[in-house]
This record gives structure tokens, sequence and C-alpha cells, in this order.
């Protein structure tokens, strides 16, 4: 996974975060993140499920107007890692069709392959423009642990480490409660927000 990104833009040892949110878009913790990094002023990457866009284009649309950066994240967030090409490609495509039906010119630069397993998905997704995104910290959301254990585990995310978050595949009030505690304490502590470029 070496033509991944799992970083992002930042100098040696800077405090540089990068938060990415999948599954979605799932109102309504979707909406309650897009509240809090609002207030915030932090931008994030959304990998979004182009089900799930189909289902509330809205959210898709308060998305890109309120600057994050998209993903595609797959049709159905079905495991591709055995796909053939052609599948990937229909996969991505009908997923990307959603996205742009919903913000008609979005840009979608980054693609994260479900469950992390990329098979023949990489060069695919190169063809289509977009680059593989991945992680430096999945902080196992999607169990869920307990908030006090997700605000731990976001809190011990390396120096210009890729955050794995969910805002979509289920209830992530957990998420949106660890994220609201964890934005302003690495704040304070002197960490900068920012996006993989």
């Amino acid at each position: 996974m070496n033509d991944v990104i799992e970083t992002v833009p930042c100098g040696d040892g800077e405090r540089t975060v990068g938060l990415t949110f999948d599954d979605g878009p799932n109102p309504p913790d979707t909406e309650a993140l897009l509240d809090l990094l609002a207030a915030e002023g932090v931008h994030a990457v959304f990998c979004l499920v182009g089900e799930r866009v189909a289902e509330h284009p809205d959210l898709a649309r308060r998305i890109v107007a309120e600057g994050h950066v998209l993903g595609n994240h797959s049709w159905r967030h079905d495991d591709l890692g055995e796909a053939s090409p052609e599948a990937v490609r229909a996969d991505l495509e009908r997923a990307d069709a959603a996205i742009r039906a919903a913000v008609p010119g979005a840009e979608v630069p980054f693609f994260r392959a479900p469950f992390g397993h990329w098979g023949r998905t990489i060069p695919v997704a190169a063809e289509l423009g977009m680059r593989p995104l991945g992680w430096r910290l999945a902080v196992g959301d999607w169990e869920p642990p307990g908030t006090d254990a997700l605000v731990r585990r976001i809190l011990a995310v390396p120096p210009g480490g890729v955050v794995l978050l969910h805002d979509g595949g289920g209830d992530r009030r957990q998420t949106v409660a660890a994220v609201a505690r964890v934005v302003p304490r690495l704040r304070a502590e002197g960490w900068t927000f920012t996006t993989p470029a």
C-alpha cells in the first residue's frame, strides 16, 4: 500500500492531523458532525457511499458547500478486495455518478477501499482520477467502545496522521461526542487540522 496516502502535509514533527469520516452521509450523525466542524473551523474528508448519497443528496451538497473534501467509498460498501478490475470500475463509477448527481461539478480526489481491502482498486481508481486514501490511525469506532475510549485513541494520533472515523454505518453518536471533545483539546495543545493534498 505504499501508494496510499496516510499522512497530511506537514513538516517534520509538526502537530498536524487529518480527520476522515467514512460510510455516510448518515443523518443525524453527519449533520451533527458538520455542525461541530463548522463551529470549530475544521475541514475533513468525507468518504461517501454512493447508495447513501442517493438517499441523502442534501447532506452530500452540505458537505461540499461547507468546504470539506470528498472521497468515493464505493457504491454499497461491498468488499472489493477480490473484485475484477471491471467490477471495481463499475462500482466506483456508479458511486461517482451518485455523488455527481447530488453535487454537480464536485471534485472527488480520493478513493478509500471498503474494509481497507485494496485488491485491484488502486490502478482503477487512478484511471478515474482518484488517489487512494488510507489512514495512520483507525480508532475502531465501529465497535463502538465508548466515548472515553475513542477520545483516548484519537489523542494517540502521530503528527501528520490521517485518522479513520465514521459518520455512517450505524449509530455514530459516540464518534460525534469524541470529536467534540478532541478537536478543542488538540487545538489547545498546538495541533492544526488539515486535509490530505
